[in-house]
């Protein structure tokens, strides 16, 4: 059974989505915990599998790869094999940065991004469109980012 969240979980949540570097002191701090009970609300929201890593958000134009394409794919065939087969090949492309399974008239949607349209091309008519059980892909170029956050909503929880 889940172990419901507290408002200080809520809190500690909180101000970890905004700042992970925090260091366990100053996060004891902005919620009024001492340090010792901080972190041994931190570890058990690590070992419930709630807060799953921590990482570092990179400005993709400064990195080469400012061009952020979704790309909807149909497959040939709707079978436990072709799925395995598509979901192997997507996790061997660096390229393709989120890739989710959905209901509607295509079976998944990728998220991937890409230094410009010639190398969108070249993912596309070199790695994408030819995995084995491909059948057609749609493309949307993102002309702009208008909102794009990590944090996930905690309103409605306890804090």
């Amino acid at each position: 059974m889940e172990r419901s969240l507290d408002p200080t979980d809520v809190k500690i949540l909180r101000e970890l989505q905004e700042d992970g570097r925090l260091s366990n002191v100053e996060l004891a701090r902005r919620i009024n915990l001492s340090p010792a009970a901080c972190l041994e609300r931190v570890k058990r929201l690590q070992n419930d599998g709630i807060i799953q890593r921590y990482v570092a958000l990179l400005d993709p134009h400064r990195l080469d790869a400012g061009m952020l394409v979704f790309v909807e794919v149909v497959l040939d065939r709707t079978t436990p094999d072709n799925f395995d087969d598509f979901k192997g090949t997507v996790l061997r492309m660096p390229q393709i940065m989120e890739c989710h399974m959905v209901a509607g008239g295509f079976d998944y949607l990728v998220k991937a991004r890409v230094r410009d349209m010639n190398e969108y091309r070249l993912f596309l008519g070199e790695l994408l469109s030819t995995a084995r059980g491909v059948r057609e892909t749609h493309t949307y170029a993102v002309m702009e980012e208008v909102k794009s956050v990590t944090a996930i909503p905690l309103d409605g929880l306890s804090g």
